[in-house]
């Protein structure tokens, strides 16, 4: 398999639920969010130039992420999920599947030191 990957950012808020009254991320609060998608094909499956996916294929994606997530509410925006990472990569990774058949994996990260990550089952 050959893979490839790309970076985008958003900011964004969230509150997440289910959590001890002093957890800090029980509180309203924020991140600058990095996210991670990985597409990938067999050799076999590679476009005639050689790609996976020409990267120029993946402005939608940021138009969306820009229009849907960069400063919004994620609670607002995920309404039946509570918005921790790992919710936040599954959920982008369900609505772009369709669009990005060779999307293989979501990578999110609130801070430079956390990921999360969801890879479908095989």
């Amino acid at each position: 398999m050959l893979s490839i990957t790309k970076e985008f950012h958003f900011s964004a808020s969230h509150r997440l639920a289910h959590l001890a009254a002093d957890h800090p991320c029980g509180r309203l609060h924020g991140h600058n969010y990095v996210l991670m998608v990985e597409l990938s094909a067999r050799e076999s499956e590679l476009t005639p130039a050689g790609f996976v996916r020409d990267y120029g294929d993946l402005d939608a994606l940021k138009k969306w992420i820009d229009e849907f997530l960069d400063h919004r509410h994620l609670n607002d925006v995920m309404k039946d999920r509570n918005p921790s990472a790992e919710n936040i990569a599954r959920w982008v990774y369900e609505n772009w599947r369709r669009d990005l058949p060779e999307l293989t994996a979501v990578r999110v990260s609130e801070t430079p030191k956390t990921w999360a990550t969801y890879r479908p089952a095989p």
